[in-house]
């Protein structure tokens, strides 16, 4: 054997490439299982360090079951051959319990699911950890098997994620104070059971004093400005149920907090009215990344939105915006809503998909944007509502303002061809990727030629499907035919 393998941490790299699966991997029937265990098997020298890895990450407890000798028959059945009975779920003895534990210690991640199998464990005493060196926990289990949650609360946990609120879970919090990741995403939909949870939920948080991320449904007023006090809280995702129409984060409120480090905020939402709420009575000082998804966007709390948000101490600081609704009701229009966001100067990304947020966007406000977004990255405004007046001329002088610009969707008024490109000298050698097939297209050779001639990088033009609700007549798209001749342009086959 070489000199070097004997080195702990040339081997431990070595054998990290063979882990280089993704979880699902992880079962006694990969490929990933067998090389891991063939090294295991291989000599002394390489039998621990295998082990660590070949058992690091499970999905379930199948695996340490079957270390079981009762049970090895039943994992690793051929399928058909065996199902179990009632009998075999009988809980494991003292004897079977230390073989279900023999490699226990080596798991560090560990995947759960709704599953009978539980049952075998029915005699752990409750203040067991039958995992003691586990770091990150996923339970995504219900009724009634969400009780054997206490046996996989390791005091090393960082990262814990529940699918649920439960009474049951009161031995969570011993880990409490050494998580650094939460995550609690009720499944179910909502409901007064869901709404009696709340509390249950809400005191959790509080006593989480290490939280770098932490996703969860709605907060009170309360706990959102104790999480604001975290000096670790890094990332906060509120996801809200579905169906769930109230939470008791009042607006009227007068106190303001201030979230000093946080640098990620997530809002995935029925209705904006939370949202507003949150971001109008707190500051983002360091805040670099702003995503909310909602169902319903109307007008008044589209602008309540982009108004609070301009206004919450992040103008220097936020990168990354995306505003998205799917909500097709249509609303009166706004000329209010772009304007907005020109106090983020740092601007990457900007990602605003929903009714009316391009309403009064011409080649003058357009022009305006892009000199107040000198760093943008990718630009995506995507509105099905509103007729699109921006012009090839008034894109391309914008896109003297954007240099690093990479990705642009865009509607543009494709039928006015106020351009000749064989008498512009303007290239944009950067964007690489461009859909502008929200809007219609009449000579579509011209289209092509003002794009071959001036975004290089540009090999076809991305299509997407009209809206299914749209109902202004443009005809014939054609941008089928443009991509066609830019394939000829570009000396291909089209």
């Amino acid at each position: 054997m070489h000199q070097a393998l004997f080195v702990c941490e040339i081997l431990l790299n070595i054998f990290t490439h063979v882990d280089q699966f993704p979880p699902s991997s992880y079962h006694p029937k990969s490929s990933a299982w067998k090389s891991l265990a063939a090294l295991a098997r291989t000599c002394k020298r390489f039998h621990e360090p295998a082990m660590d890895l070949l058992w690091a990450d499970m999905l379930g407890i199948e695996p340490l079951l079957g270390c079981v000798t009762r049970l090895y028959p039943l994992i690793y059945r051929k399928p058909g051959v065996y199902f179990w009975t009632t009998q075999d779920f009988e809980p494991l003895s003292e004897h079977e319990a230390r073989q279900f534990l023999r490699h226990a210690s080596r798991v560090r991640s560990l995947q759960l699911y709704h599953s009978k199998r539980f049952l075998l464990l029915a005699n752990f005493p409750t203040d067991t950890c039958i995992i003691p060196s586990l770091l990150s926990l996923s339970f995504f289990v219900d009724h009634p098997y969400s009780r054997y949650l206490h046996l996989f609360l390791s005091p090393t946990l960082r990262q814990c994620s529940l699918s649920a609120i439960h009474p049951d879970f009161k031995h969570i919090v011993t880990c409490f104070t050494t998580l650094e990741h939460l995550s609690i995403e009720p499944t179910r939909p909502f409901d007064d059971g869901v709404a009696d949870d709340l509390p249950l939920l809400f005191n959790w948080v509080h006593m989480c004093k290490r939280l770098a991320t932490l996703l969860c449904p709605p907060l009170d007023w309360a706990t959102w400005k104790h999480v604001s006090n975290h000096p670790t809280l890094l990332t906060v995702k509120i996801s809200e149920p579905r169906r769930a129409s109230h939470w008791p984060l009042y607006r009227n409120t007068h106190d303001f907090t201030s979230f000093r480090n946080l640098t990620g905020l997530f809002f995935y939402v029925n209705t904006a009215s939370y949202t507003i709420a949150a971001i109008q009575h707190s500051e983002f000082p360091s805040l670099q990344e702003f995503v909310m998804k909602v169902n319903v966007l109307p007008l008044a709390e589209a602008e309540q939105l982009c108004c609070a948000l301009s206004q919450c101490k992040a103008n220097q600081s936020l990168k990354h915006i995306n505003i998205f609704s799917d909500d097709l009701t249509s609303w009166e229009p706004s000329s209010t809503v772009i304007t907005q966001f020109f106090c983020f100067t740092q601007l990457r990304t900007l990602q605003l998909d929903f009714p009316h947020c391009c309403f009064n966007l011409d080649n003058d406000l357009l022009l305006e944007a892009t000199k107040n977004w000198p760093h943008i990255c990718s630009l995506e405004l995507v509105d099905l509502r509103t007729v699109p007046t921006v012009t090839f001329r008034g894109l391309f002088t914008a896109l003297h303002q954007c240099p690093n610009l990479l990705s642009l969707d865009l509607s543009v008024d494709a039928v006015k061809i106020d351009i000749d490109p064989t008498a512009e000298s303007f290239q944009h050698t950067t964007l690489e990727s461009l859909n502008l097939t929200r809007s219609p297209v009449v000579d579509a050779e011209a289209v092509a030629r003002i794009l071959f001639s001036m975004l290089p990088r540009i090999d076809e033009v991305s299509e997407v499907q009209r809206d299914p609700c749209e109902t202004r007549n443009f005809g014939n798209w054609r941008w089928h035919e443009v991509n066609r001749h830019l394939d000829l342009l570009h000396g291909r086959e089209p």
